[in-house]
């Protein structure tokens, strides 16, 4: 069964007298005056958001970094560019990256970065709606929006947990979608996402790949960790002191070999029964408030050393074994996350929020300001 499945189908803003016409109205031109923003987080991993409809903006790293600037620009740990689906695999907007629908994307256009495919070669599973991919396999309807991600630094990111959660709050508020369950697109396949009752994004995280163990140093000193993938790397520390003690002010030295593209390193500490904190230094990003995919990797590693296995133990399974599921609470400086692992997929539950939106100065845009 789809874990994010509902038997209950509540309406959202475009289901109501108007609404549709307002979110058409809205898709057809009136977030694209000038260029248009909103800034949001997920327990304090924050994000501007740029809506780009119909992949019209020329995205480049520079101007990414200059958002994220925060000093200079609005501030942030990523960007969240929120572009149609349709739109996304018509290819335009000079973005670069891999397409929706492209191969490395797992689809049939022209280009690409050889990441992940969208159900295709190269995702490292069963297609979206088949049997083991966490949905059903009834006919979900493809997705609609594609969340372009990138990390502060200006590069190009697979996924991202806590910003697919904040891309999803966007849709709800603005009624781009119909209802409280729905499919975005990522670099890392498609995900399900759903609003819960009490206001929090629950997301599909995929099936985590667990590779093996790994090495970092950090702080000077060497650590070994549980490398895993959601789409993009991780290598997940579990530590027997407070996190609070380790020093993620530069970045974890990392073997090439092992992480080729990098990867975002948590460091993780049980502290109860299905209950972990955990730090984390951003691949492209730095030190965070939070990560949602490192929350993730951080209870998979933690759930798999309660169970008596992983690296301590001489035994890494390759999958997140059964006595090892179950919902764990992860505590990270900027708040709480919920992470369930179950056997085809895994889910992150946590708050979204979008703080404020806006549109840009020219000047700033063109540099005319001179900074």
């Amino acid at each position: 069964m789809d874990p994010l499945s509902t038997n209950w189908r509540t309406r959202c803003p475009c289901d109501q007298p108007g609404g549709l016409l307002r979110a058409r109205n809205r898709r057809a031109g009136h977030y694209h005056r000038g260029m248009r923003f909103a800034k949001g987080h997920g327990t304090e991993n924050d994000f501007v958001l740029l809506p780009d409809f119909e992949d019209d903006l020329a995205l480049t790293p520079a101007l990414v970094t200059r958002l994220c600037d925060r000093r200079a620009g609005l501030g942030g740990d990523g960007v969240l560019r929120v572009v149609l689906a349709a739109a996304q695999s018509a290819g335009g907007g000079g973005n670069g990256g891999t397409g929706y629908g492209e191969p490395g994307y797992g689809g049939s256009g022209a280009g690409g970065d050889g990441g992940p495919g969208y159900g295709g070669p190269g995702y490292g599973g069963p297609s979206y709606g088949e049997p083991g991919y966490g949905l059903d396999g009834r006919g979900e309807p493809p997705a609609e929006w594609f969340m372009d991600y990138r990390n502060a630094d200006g590069s190009v990111a697979e996924m991202c947990g806590n910003g697919i959660r904040v891309f999803a709050r966007y849709l709800l508020d603005h009624g781009l979608v119909r209802d409280l369950a729905f499919t975005v697109g990522t670099r890392s396949g498609p995900r399900r996402v759903r609003a819960e009752p009490d206001g929090s994004i629950t997301a599909e995280m995929g099936v985590p790949a667990i590779l093996g163990t790994g090495r970092a140093v950090i702080g000077g000193l060497e650590y070994a960790g549980l490398r895993v993938s959601l789409g993009n790397p991780h290598l997940a520390v579990l530590a027997s002191t407070p996190v609070a003690g380790f020093d993620l002010s530069a970045a974890p030295l990392l073997d090439p070999a092992e992480f080729p593209q990098g990867a975002n390193v948590e460091v993780v500490r049980v502290t109860g029964n299905r209950q972990a904190e955990m730090r984390v230094y951003e691949r492209g990003s730095g030190p965070t408030r939070s990560c949602g995919t490192g929350a993730v990797a951080a209870a998979v590693a933690a759930a798999i050393a309660s169970a008596g296995l992983g690296a301590g133990a001489g035994l890494v399974p390759a999958a997140v074994p059964e006595t090892a599921s179950g919902t764990w609470t992860v505590d990270v400086p900027g708040g709480r996350l919920a992470v369930t692992l179950v056997g085809t997929a895994s889910l992150l539950t946590g708050p979204a929020v979008i703080v404020a939106e806006g549109e840009l100065d020219d000047g700033w845009l063109s540099g005319a300001d001179g900074s």
